[in-house]
C-alpha cells in the first residue's frame, strides 16, 4: 500500500489538477507516444525512406529544435497570459499543434521527406509546450516545498517510464503485423490521443483569472524575467552545474542509430524482429521504473557530487556492455543475443534514470521565483542543446567511420570513443555542488527578488491546499 499512501500525500499536499496534469504530459503525451514515436520513425526510415543512420542521427537531431526553444515557451507562459490564464491556453495550444501535426502525416500517406520531417517536427513541439508549462508548476513547487521536490521527480519519472512501457509494448506488436509504414500510420493516429488530453487538461486545471491589465502586466512581466534571468545566470551556483549539465549530455554521444541498423541488419547483426525490438525497449522502460524506484527509496537524500559521480562511473561502465555485444563477446562466453541485450538494455536504463534525476531536481533547485517556468525552461534548452549535440556527435562519427545501412565494421571503435568520453566527463564533476537535494543553492535575495510580481497575479494551485500565497511568502521570507 505504500505507493497509493504516497500519491495520497501529494494529492493533500498539492492540488489534485496538477497530478493530473503530470500523468497527462509525462505518462500520456511523453512516456506513451514518446515510445510510439521513437519505435516507429526509426523503421520509418529505415524501411520506408531507405535513410542512412548518419542522416537519420542528423533527422533526430532536428527533432530538439521545439526542445531547444523551451525558454521562448517559458517566456510566453509566465509573461504573456492569455485571457488571464498563465498556463491554460498554452497545455490548449500543445494539443491542438500535437494532434494536427500528427492527423497530417498519418492521413496524405507517403509524403517527401521535408514534409514528414515537419510533421514530426510539430509533434514534438506539442510535447515541448507541454513539457514547459508542466515543469514551471513542478519548479515553482520545488521551490515553496522544498521537501517535496524529489518526490515530484520520481512522480514524473515513473509516470514517463510507465507510459513508455505501454508504448513500447504496443508499438512493436504495430510495426511487425501491419509493416513499417502502414504501422507508422496507425501509430500516428494513436498518437493524436495524448494531445487530446492536453486539450481537456487546458480546460480542467485550476487556475485563478490575473484581473491585471494583460498588456502591462506582459511589459513588466518581460522585463522582470529577463532581468531575473541575467542575474540568476551569471551566479557561479548556477552556471557551474549548467555548464555540467550540458557537457554530460553532450560529451556522451549518441550511438543510437548505429546500433539500430546493426540490430536489424540479417547479415551482420542478430536480426532481430520489429516486435522483438519492441521488447527490448519495453523491458528498458520497466528498468526505468526500477531506477525511479532506486532512486525514490535510496537515493533522493544524497549529497548531489557525491550521487552523480557515482551515477557517471556507472554509466561509463555500463557503455562497455555495448561493446561486448557489438563485438560478440557475449557468443564466446556463451550468452544469447536475446538473453544478453535485455540484460544490457535493463543496467543502461536504470543507471540512466539513477542519473538523470538528481541533475533534474538539480535544475529546479537553481530557480529563482515569480521567473522559475522561464529559467527551468532555460536550464532545460541548455540540456537539450546537450542532447542534440549528442546526436549530431554521433552523427558526424558514424558517418567518419564509414558505418552505413550494410557496413558496421567500424561501430565497435565509434562505441569505444562514446565510452572514452563517458569516462572523461568525470573530471568535470567538481562542477557540481555538494549540497543536499532538499538544500537552498542560490541566495535567498535572487530567490525571491522576482516573487512579489508574480505570486499575487499567479492563480494556478500548486501550493499545499491549506496555505495561501501570503502565507507561503511568509515562510520564505522567514526562512
Amino acid at each position: 500500500m505504500e505507493p497509493f499512501q504516497w500519491l495520497q500525500m501529494l494529492s493533500s499536499q498539492l492540488n489534485p489538477t496538477f497530478i493530473f496534469g503530470v500523468v497527462v504530459v509525462y505518462g500520456f503525451s511523453q512516456g506513451l507516444s514518446g515510445s510510439f514515436f521513437k519505435v516507429v520513425t526509426d523503421y520509418y526510415w529505415k524501411d520506408v525512406q531507405k535513410v542512412q543512420p548518419s542522416a537519420v542521427q542528423l533527422y533526430m537531431g532536428l527533432y530538439y529544435i521545439p526542445w531547444v526553444m523551451k525558454p521562448i515557451w517559458g517566456l510566453f507562459t509566465d509573461v504573456f497570459p492569455v485571457r488571464g490564464y498563465k498556463r491554460r491556453p498554452y497545455f490548449i495550444v500543445a494539443g491542438v499543434l500535437g494532434c494536427v501535426s500528427a492527423l497530417m502525416i498519418a492521413l496524405l500517406g507517403k509524403v517527401p521527406i521535408a514534409v514528414a520531417l515537419s510533421c514530426l517536427i510539430g509533434i514534438t513541439a506539442g510535447v515541448a509546450i507541454a513539457d514547459v508549462t508542466i515543469d514551471a508548476c513542478i519548479a515553482k513547487n520545488s521551490i515553496e516545498i522544498r521537501a517535496l521536490a524529489p518526490d515530484m521527480q520520481s512522480l514524473c519519472g515513473f509516470c514517463s517510464s510507465l507510459g513508455a512501457l505501454i508504448g513500447y509494448s504496443s508499438s512493436g506488436f504495430f510495426v511487425h503485423h501491419l509493416g513499417p509504414q502502414a504501422g507508422l500510420y496507425v501509430s500516428l493516429v494513436l498518437l493524436a490521443v495524448p494531445p487530446a488530453l492536453l486539450i481537456v487538461l487546458g480546460f480542467v486545471i485550476y487556475e485563478v483569472r490575473s484581473t491585471k491589465i494583460i498588456c502591462l502586466q506582459a511589459v513588466e512581466g518581460l522585463q522582470i524575467a529577463l532581468r531575473g534571468m541575467s542575474k540568476t545566470i551569471k551566479l557561479p551556483q548556477v552556471w557551474k552545474p549548467s555548464l555540467y549539465m550540458y557537457l554530460s549530455l553532450a560529451l556522451s554521444i549518441s550511438t543510437h542509430e548505429g546500433h539500430f541498423y546493426w540490430y536489424t541488419d540479417p547479415k551482420a547483426g542478430p536480426a532481430f524482429s520489429q516486435e522483438f525490438v519492441g521488447i527490448i525497449y519495453a523491458v528498458g522502460a520497466l528498468a526505468s521504473i526500477a531506477g525511479v524506484l532506486i532512486y525514490q527509496k535510496a537515493l533522493k537524500n544524497c549529497p548531489f557530487r557525491s550521487l552523480i559521480l557515482y551515477a557517471q562511473l556507472l554509466y561509463g561502465m555500463s557503455g562497455m556492455l555495448d561493446l561486448t555485444f557489438v563485438l560478440r563477446w557475449n557468443l564466446a562466453l556463451g550468452i544469447p543475443d536475446y538473453f544478453f541485450v535485455i540484460a544490457e538494455e535493463c543496467v543502461t536504463r536504470i543507471i540512466s534514470r539513477i542519473r538523470w534525476m538528481p541533475m533534474i531536481v538539480l535544475s529546479t533547485r537553481l530557480c529563482p521565483l515569480g521567473i522559475e517556468g522561464t529559467f527551468f525552461a532555460l536550464l532545460m534548452c541548455i540540456d537539450s542543446l546537450g542532447a542534440l549535440s549528442s546526436k549530431w556527435g554521433g552523427g558526424v562519427l558514424l558517418h567518419l567511420f564509414h558505418v552505413t545501412r550494410t557496413d558496421f565494421t567500424n561501430l565497435w571503435l565509434v562505441i569505444l570513443i562514446r565510452n572514452f568520453l563517458r569516462f572523461a566527463t568525470l573530471g568535470l564533476i567538481f562542477l557540481v555542488p555538494r549540497g543536499d537535494q532538499t538544500d537552498s543553492l542560490i541566495p535567498s535575495d535572487v530567490l525571491t527578488a522576482n516573487s512579489a510580481a508574480s505570486l499575487d497575479d499567479d492563480g494556478l494551485e500548486l501550493v499545499p491546499v491549506k496555505e495561501t500565497s501570503e502565507e507561503v511568502q511568509l515562510l520564505i521570507d522567514e526562512k
